[in-house]
């Protein structure tokens, strides 16, 4: 997976949300911490020596840091009272041309090992594991290799697997064209067909060039950092990717990826001495010392500015096609392993481009001259706002995270790969005190950054892009035109030999796979039951369920409200996202948007809105609507956050026409650069619409329908009569009529939380007159909640209101969505069982089968596209998709075979074990204590229902599998819908049974 990343954007701070147990976990939590500040400085454990140890309190962690004795291979372990463990490698890889050969080699090198000869460890150990992440990641100047688990045993398999896979891959050529490039038949059997250009990187690049912020920031960085590694596309670009050759490759992999160059990472709250053990034994005996050539010299600062133009592809879904030009200004700063320098100028960015009160927003995106800034970007600031920031930091702290391991990786990645101290870094009460100081001792300390870093600063790019009709038709043109070069320059030999490796390389993939040498878990390592999650339900203000959940949340109170949308009139659905979007950023009561926004950062984590399209455990055609309110905040803040609501929903504002302009431009741009990574949840959001009623909202809500509405508001020159509907949207919403909220926080917190909520729910309104359910069809449904729940405390319960529509008739739908992409998204959906059917459980295992048996090697190896597979909603929808893929028509076709493979029943017990394990993966993933009791206050699920299904999981057989295949998928047995967003399409065109939008 390529990130595009060079010395990071300040901008880590933001991006670390932290995680910290609760100070009455004392005794537990500082089991691991303990253990590790018994290691003394000089101390030598299994070919390592340790070079310091640190508590970080702040993060209630321990740092170890230690070196490799015999080839320098650095070593940072953060202990730490967590149970999801992480592990990774990374490798300072310094690539000087466009070919891509990082990214190239970060695929390939998961593709077999010499221990594990197999092909494709990497994606089968998915289905050996419960992993609760796997993955790599190639930046501009390193390559990082990282998973977490919580089982001891599985941390030991993983870790095999990856040091094998890292330091001594097989690199096989015939893995290198398929995960690289290579030149094939467009049919691999037919040599009459012409040769084309495959593989799945090359796809992959292709892919990540239609999004026009990746082509920005990638010019962006290659003219700030011409010098050096930082001036040529990591990832490759897929004009220079069919230069790079298999020896190259091997090349780099031998003066990269050796311990003397690498750096060990491990976090959680597993032994230390184990992982070095295994890492000592398993790989870094086999290595002596090697001189490291892979240092990044420093950027030449420049004498005075420069400025480059750029164009892109145009953007079908944007606003206004003549407002589509993007414009940075980019200054060159200091090194980023100078911690408190980066930390300083970190804040500094955020004060002088985050959020309405900053002097960027208002002098552009206020005037008029921009829709929204480009995240690259670069007088005195209001104590308040420099308190806001500094407060933000400190919930960032104390909020939990479920992968604070992977955030910590990252957060330190950039920084240790330069030779900085990782340890420095995460010691930000040291810096926060340090900035005090500094702001304490020099007023003016902030003006004198600005001064030094932007206004004298010759380093300045000034980089502009336009969008280009014939953008696309262009860079088509250069790639037919390499090609042509390619083949042209091809013997008859060599395209003899070309047709055969094609053979070979389709034979390999088609080929049935021995697997038993990589190691695996059992079934039986599963835990039976799952553990149970107490809370209380009381009412407040009369009659309003609130449910209480206890839960270690380190000081931070999570609050939640659910109102039901039954009574808002049909015309109005469509506008409740865009209520929902700008509800917290108008102004409220006294306080106009800007110092709205002012006391949400002062005294919230943040408070958001979002629409809710929640379904019925039991049955299809039912589902709940409603808007969830979320927020959290400091125990002692938490008066204040209540206010807040209050006031927003007492008195919120809509006269800002002129901000509410802004904010409608803003988020419909956003939502048009999102298409190119999630095309694959668009399609699939279409394929659904008209299999259920619930479809058919989500589609409205989050589809595609949205995005081409809020283009469309976003271009009307008289926006007053979108702003109009906000007040009525307001009158049916804003009220306690049909509402539920949920607290998690300490239980010594609960009880001010209690008296919070109860003033919070006495303070808004009722309707006058009770208003009627648009929809006739109500069913009211008790939430289940057995004794360990002790939900039924005085008598309450959550009763949703669930609508139900007894005429609904599902119907297949086929929709094409012509955009100027290369590559197409493709979603096919097929109605099945809600979640309490015992077939639910069963097409769930089918799913992970058929991705990791079946679609996984015909849509990735053989059709090149970057992912596919399979998966079922709660809902009971069964989607199979495709991502970034060459192919269209026959990939729906290889959906088809997939059932066929599936009903055919060619599989193994083995296989059945191998996606159960998957499937326990995700249903066992951790759950942070902020959202602990979420399942059963939104979806009305208790333990005891989600102990069911998990025994209804483990009782999948291979009669199961295979009689739901053909009970719900072969054609004609359920309403398939299908969709398809991507490049115009001929045969598509020529078929009348599907719609093009």
């Amino acid at each position: 997976m390529w990130r595009l990343s060079g010395r990071p954007g300040l901008c880590a701070v933001q991006r670390l949300s932290c995680g910290v147990h609760h100070k009455v976990w004392r005794e537990k939590s500082d089991q691991a911490c303990q253990r590790a500040l018994q290691y003394k400085v000089g101390e030598k454990i299994h070919g390592f020596t340790v070079n310091q140890v640190t508590p970080v309190p702040e993060l209630f962690l321990t740092a170890v840091k230690l070196s490799h004795d015999n080839t320098g291979a650095r070593y940072l372990h953060l202990a730490r009272e967590d149970k999801n463990n992480l592990f990774s490698v990374q490798f300072r890889t310094t690539p000087m041309d466009s070919t891509g050969v990082p990214h190239v080699l970060e695929h390939t090198v998961l593709c077999g090992s010499q221990k594990y000869p197999c092909r494709d460890p990497f994606f089968k150990m998915l289905n050996r594991s419960l992993s609760t992440f796997m993955n790599a990641f190639t930046a501009s100047d390193y390559t990082m290799y990282p998973f977490s688990t919580q089982n001891p045993k599985d941390f030991q398999n993983l870790l095999s697997v990856y040091l094998d896979a890292t330091f001594f891959p097989c690199l096989r050529e015939l893995d290198f064209w398929q995960e690289g490039w290579r030149l094939e038949h467009e049919n691999p059997s037919d040599p009459q067909t012409p040769l084309i250009f495959k593989g799945v990187v090359f796809n992959e690049m292709k892919g990540a060039f239609t999004d026009n912020e990746r082509i920005f920031s990638q010019h962006l960085q290659n003219k700030l950092l011409p010098d050096h590694t930082y001036s040529v596309v990591s990832g490759g670009d897929p004009l220079c990717i069919p230069e790079l050759t298999w020896e190259q490759l091997k090349q780099f992999h031998a003066t990269h990826y050796h311990p003397s160059n690498a750096r060990f990472f491990t976090y959680g709250s597993f032994q230390l001495e184990q992982h070095l053990k295994q890492i000592q034994e398993e790989a870094l005996s086999k290595f002596q010392k090697m001189e490291q050539s892979t240092a990044v010299p420093a950027q030449q600062h420049w004498d005075k500015p420069r400025e480059f133009h750029i164009t892109c592809g145009p953007d079908s879904l944007a606003t206004d096609a003549s407002k589509q030009t993007t414009v940075s200004v980019s200054f060159l700063l200091p090194d980023i392993t100078d911690t408190f320098e980066a930390f300083t100028l970190n804040l500094l960015s955020s004060l002088l481009i985050a959020g309405p009160n900053s002097p960027f927003y208002k002098a552009l995106i206020e005037s008029g001259l921009g829709t929204d800034f480009s995240p690259d970007v670069g007088k005195g600031f209001e104590d308040d706002r420099i308190e806001a920031l500094l407060h933000k930091i400190e919930i960032q702290m104390k909020h939990q995270s479920t992968s604070f391991g992977l955030a910590l990786t990252s957060y330190i990645a950039s920084c240790w790969n330069h030779d900085g101290d990782p340890v420095e870094l995460l010691q930000m009460g040291n810096q926060l005190t340090k900035f005090r100081q500094c702001l304490k001792e020099n007023p003016k300390f902030l003006q004198e950054k600005v001064e030094q870093y932007f206004k004298n600063n010759q380093h300045k790019l000034t980089l502009s892009m336009k969008p280009d009709d014939k953008y696309y038709e262009k860079q088509t043109q250069m790639e037919t035109e390499k090609l042509e070069q390619k083949v042209n320059s091809l013997s008859q030999a060599d395209k003899q030999q070309i047709y055969q490796k094609g053979l070979e390389l389709r034979t390999q993939q088609s080929k049935p796979q021995d697997a038993s040498c990589l190691p695996a878990l059992k079934v039986s390592d599963i835990e039976p039951t799952m553990p149970v999650t107490k809370f209380d339900i009381a009412l407040a203000a009369g009659d309003i369920p609130v449910q209480y959940c206890p839960q270690p949340t380190n000081g931070v109170v999570y609050f939640r409200a659910f109102s039901s949308l039954n009574t808002l009139p049909e015309e109005l659905r469509p506008y409740v996202p865009l209520f929902c979007n700008v509800l917290t950023k108008l102004g409220c009561g006294i306080l106009d948007y800007r110092e709205q926004a002012q006391q949400i950062e002062l005294k919230t984590g943040g408070m958001t809105v979002s629409p809710h399209v929640l379904p019925d455990d039991s049955q299809l055609d039912t589902y709940e609507q409603g808007v969830l309110f979320s927020s959290l905040c400091l125990e002692r803040n938490l008066p204040d956050m209540m206010h807040l609501w209050s006031e927003i929903f007492n008195n919120p504002c809509f006269e800002e026409e002129e901000h509410f302009k802004v904010l409608v431009k803003m988020a419909a741009q956003e939502l048009s650069n999102g298409i190119p990574d999630s095309g694959h949840l668009y399609a699939s959001l279409r394929a659904s619409k008209t299999l259920t009623p619930a479809g058919d909202l989500q589609e409205t809500f989050g589809g595609m329908d949205q995005v081409r509405l809020m283009k469309r508001i976003a271009e009307m020159t008289d926006i007053k009569p979108i702003l109009r509907k906000l007040p009525r949207i307001k009158k049916y919403l804003l009220n306690c009529d049909n509402m539920r909220c949920s607290v998690n926080a300490t239980s010594q917190q609960m009880p001010q939380a209690e008296k919070e909520v109860e003033n919070f729910l006495r303070n808004i309104g009722r309707s006058k007159k009770e208003r009627k359910p648009v929809r006739p069809h109500i069913v009211e449904k008790p939430t289940q909640s057995g004794p360990s729940g002790s939900a039924h405390v005085n008598g309450s319960q959550i009763v949703r209101k669930l609508i139900t529509d007894p005429t609904f008739k599902p119907c297949q739908m086929k929709t094409h969505f012509v955009l100027p992409f290369p590559v197409n998204y493709v979603g096919e959906c097929v109605r099945t069982v809600p979640y309490a059917d015992p077939d639910h459980a069963s097409l769930k295992i089918l799913a992970r089968l058929m991705t990791a048996k079946f679609l996984h090697t015909e849509i990735r190896e053989k059709g090149g596209a970057y992912g596919g597979g399979a998966k079922l909603s709660h809902s009971g929808i069964f989607t199979l998709y495709s991502y970034r893929d060459p192919n269209s028509i026959e990939t729906l076709q290889s959906f088809g075979k997939a059932v066929d493979w599936a009903k055919s029943g060619k599989f193994t017990q083995q296989d059945i074990d191998e996606a159960k394990l998957s499937v326990f993966s995700a249903v066992d993933s951790p759950v942070a204590p902020s959202d602990k009791g979420m399942d059963h206050f939104l979806y009305g699920l208790s333990d005891e229902m989600k102990q069911a299904y998990r025994e209804q999981l483990f009782a999948v057989s291979h009669d199961k599998l295979t009689s739901v295949s053909h009970k719900y998928l072969g054609i004609g047995k359920s309403t398939h819908g299908l969709a398809i967003l991507g490049p115009e399409n001929s045969k598509i065109a020529k078929d009348p049974s599907w719609i093009i939008r």
